[in-house]
């Protein structure tokens, strides 16, 4: 009984969350204040995204670096904020385009940050490409795996120094990578060992599923690596349940036309709305102490699959993003001098 409790709080949220214990219980008014601090969030300008956007202004960030495709939707969402916290609030958002399966551009926009700030205390990295085909990006590279997981890699490694100097001036900051219970569907021989094995057609919920996986894997990562080296840099990964978003209401018709409705339609009455939907992710990004954990609903610290767990799996995963993004992008960075340090 105490597992189905758990399991509707972390997934369904309103008053479920308070079904799980007193010390794993969180709420967005429970944010501290971010006074001073910089932020970084891909994907922030709708969806949970927005919601964790939305929530860092209310508790007075000072800058909020939002990485998404569409200006359309940056602007919708700006106008918003202008709208409910005025102009000043609006003010602190920098809007930069960055298609994360471009692996260049994600460079470049990584560069575009480094020049406008010297510090990052916060990092969230929510863009995603959902429950959709399979699709292969102009580097010949499986568009979930490329997204997903190795943009944020990028993107991440790119802003690894301004976040070290943050955290060398005794301050904490926090990296979160947005996984999903989906995870749960990546392929049980999955081994990150080849191009070719990530080239595979594994089916929507399994392309999905498989990056969801690598973004696990990549918090723990970076907390066995980077944590060990700078304490106060903390990586975590955090699932935000079931959502009402573009991609449970929209996206999920690309792959399944007609069966998407059970999961846009049937399903909504139960889905969480954006608020509840970031609460995870917004505990991980203000105010957890720890690092390495997966955190599902509210803030409750799960183990994930065995796979989730598997550290040689995930070692297997850093190596073949290496060598991919290397070999991939070697005219532009690799012959240059750019050096690929992941943590």
């Amino acid at each position: 009984m105490e597992t189905i409790k758990q399991t509707v709080a972390q997934n369904f949220g309103g008053a479920a969350h308070q079904a799980v214990s007193e010390s794993q219980q969180f709420a967005l008014e429970q944010v501290p204040s971010l006074t001073g601090k910089v932020a970084v969030i891909t994907g922030g300008s709708e969806g949970i995204g927005y919601g964790c956007s939305h929530t860092l202004l209310t508790n007075d960030i000072k800058k909020l670096f939002i990485l998404s495709v569409s200006k359309d939707v940056v602007d919708g969402a700006v106008d918003a904020v202008k709208g409910e916290m005025g102009q000043e609030a609006a003010d602190k958002i920098v809007w930069l385009q960055c298609d994360l399966s471009d692996w260049k551009q994600t460079k470049e926009t990584a560069d575009k940050i480094a020049s406008s700030t010297d510090r990052i205390d916060i990092m969230i990295n929510n863009a995603a490409r959902g429950i959709m085909t399979y699709q292969m990006t102009d580097y010949g590279l499986d568009r979930h795996m490329a997204l997903n997981h190795m943009g944020h890699v990028i993107l991440t490694s790119h802003l690894l120094p301004i976040m070290k100097k943050t955290a060398s001036g005794g301050n904490k900051v926090r990296i979160v990578m947005l996984g999903s219970n989906a995870h749960q569907g990546a392929p049980s021989d999955c081994k990150f060992e080849s191009v070719d094995e990530l080239n595979q057609d594994l089916g929507p919920n399994g392309q999905y599923g498989r990056s969801k996986l690598a973004n696990i894997l990549y918090a723990r990562y970076l907390a066995r690596h980077l944590t060990q080296s700078h304490p106060n840099i903390l990586a975590n990964a955090t699932h935000p349940g079931f959502v009402d978003t573009k991609m449970s209401t929209q996206d999920i018709h690309e792959p399944y036309p007609l069966g998407g409705y059970a999961m846009s339609v049937g399903m909504a009455p139960v889905k969480k709305d954006i608020w509840m939907g970031c609460v995870s992710t917004m505990f991980a990004a203000t105010k957890t102490s720890k690092s390495g954990e997966y955190i599902c609903p509210p803030a409750v610290p799960e183990s994930g699959s065995d796979l989730a767990q598997n550290e040689e799996l995930g070692e297997r995963l850093m190596k073949l993003t290496r060598d991919v993004i290397k070999e991939k992008t070697y005219a532009d960075s690799a012959a240059k001098g750019c050096p690929f340090e992941d943590y």
